[in-house]
């Protein structure tokens, strides 16, 4: 397995320069479950006096009594505990007492829990900030996976809380800069591999053992019953959601190719007015996206936007009656001989998050990410200025010897009718490939192998070491 703890240099120079501020702290972090948002905590508290405190679903009284403990282990004071209170302003105000001027950071980890159990809890952690917090050396976190909680319930425009953080911080999952870095020892395509299987989520990447294949991590880590990944998905909805098995059975149509919202109501017999809903809850949770074309205000799809969700719902729940009797070789055959159009999707959303991040050299200025799609046409990625009115077409082929000069007549063709800006627009264009069978110069081309998509990552890396 890999290191725990990797590649978060950014969210913890943002907590270490929010803590070394003299004033109070009130920073929310929130992110999906399984980002490593618990281990960037402990890595930031590491040295520091420090009560961290995980919120649980069980009760209320519970609850307090945990924070009385932790805070009897911060002071050292036992009377913490025969405390016949369980009022939270109670016992922020006997901590403040102790504490007084000295700088103390106080985390509550998946502060949702406690919104679940008490809805006026948040109410009441807007009192204990403004009448005992904010005017002392305190930093206060409260930290959830429950995205559309903390969005809504701790950050959003309505919530008692609104407008007394101090900073926030929405934890993402690595991108394939961070997964190169982790996985040096790999060749690109295995890393490319990598990504297009467990995505960037750290502790589905923590699993992989680097002594072992992808292909073998994925018969071991995935497949085989038993191992962690191999029913995390279903874990993590019943964890997430009051009716895991609709949000599977969208999902799995999803990651089947059914991306309309017509289509996934047929597939799945779910109502149109229902099915919005869902949807909705879903991007929420950032495990779907919408997508609408370049020119278009309506006929969007959706996609899983999580790689891992993506590959578990086309090939492990599909298989799930072979698996539990151990017939781990023959559904792994089945997966092999599907993985390469799997391969060449998740390729295309590769290049297309390359691109946005301007992770790799098109030497174009440009401010916005698109696709494109009209009828049996389809452009994987394009980006432009509008500005300067420059347009990049590009092009994604997870193939060897790919022939440029064909692609890019192909592609040219198909630019024709994408009508924005057309007539006072300049054209430009790039191909992203595994290899190419001769390179091309030409003016306007960009041609992108995993070589030197590999030479651009150590670019970066280096730029930023």
């Amino acid at each position: 397995m890999i290191q725990r703890f990797v590649d978060r240099e950014s969210e913890l120079d943002f907590l270490e320069k929010s803590y070394f501020k003299n004033t109070a702290q009130f920073i929310i972090l929130y992110g999906r479950r399984r980002i490593g948002k618990t281990e960037l905590i402990k890595k930031f508290i590491e040295n520091k006096k420090a009560v961290y405190i995980l919120c649980t679903r069980d009760s209320l009284q519970e609850n307090v009594n945990e924070v009385k403990r932790k805070i009897c282990e911060l002071t050292g004071k036992e009377y913490f505990l025969k405390l016949d209170t369980n009022s939270f302003f109670d016992l922020f105000k006997y901590l403040v007492d102790e504490i007084r001027d000295e700088k103390v950071i106080v985390v509550l980890d998946e502060f949702p829990y406690l919104i679940e159990l008490q809805r006026g809890i948040v109410s009441t952690f807007q009192k204990i900030w403004d009448e005992l917090l904010k005017g002392r050396r305190i930093f206060l976190l409260l930290c959830g996976s429950s995205i559309g909680m903390m969005e809504t319930e701790v950050l959003g425009y309505k919530s008692p809380l609104y407008g007394r953080r101090t900073g926030e911080w929405n934890v993402e999952p690595f991108n394939f800069k961070n997964i190169r870095n982790m996985f040096k020892k790999f060749p690109i395509e295995e890393v490319a591999k990598i990504y297009f299987i467990f995505g960037g989520t750290p502790f589905y990447l923590a699993q992989i053992d680097s002594s072992l294949t992808v292909e073998q991590n994925v018969k071991k880590k995935i497949l085989t019953k038993g191992e962690i990944l191999y029913s995390e998905p279903k874990f993590l909805l019943k964890e997430e959601f009051r009716e895991p098995k609709t949000y599977m059975l969208i999902l799995k149509y999803l990651s089947l190719g059914y991306n309309t919202q017509g289509e996934l109501s047929s597939a799945t017999g779910i109502e149109k007015g229902n099915l919005s809903k869902y949807l909705s809850v879903l991007e929420e949770t950032r495990l779907i996206n919408f997508v609408l074309p370049l020119g278009q205000r309506k006929r969007g799809i959706y996609l899983i936007s999580d790689p891992f969700f993506n590959f578990w719902f086309r090939f492990v729940y599909p298989n799930l009656t072979d698996l539990e009797i151990g017939l781990v070789d023959e559904v792994f055959s089945k997966i092999n001989s599907q993985i390469n159009s799997y391969y060449g999707l998740m390729f295309e959303q590769l290049v297309f998050e390359l691109v946005k991040n301007k992770a790799v050299p098109i030497d174009v200025p440009y401010n916005e990410t698109r696709k494109w799609w009209y009828k049996d046409k389809e452009i994987d990625v394009i980006a432009l200025n509008g500005k300067t009115n420059k347009i990049i077409f590009i092009e994604c082929k997870w193939q060897d010897d790919v022939d440029a000069e064909k692609i890019l007549e192909e592609l040219k063709e198909k630019a024709t009718y994408v009508k924005w800006n057309k007539g006072g627009r300049e054209e430009y264009f790039a191909i992203f490939a595994k290899s190419f069978r001769k390179k091309v110069r030409e003016p306007n081309l960009k041609l992108f192998d995993l070589r030197s998509l590999e030479t651009s990552l150590g670019k970066s890396f280096r730029s930023h070491s």
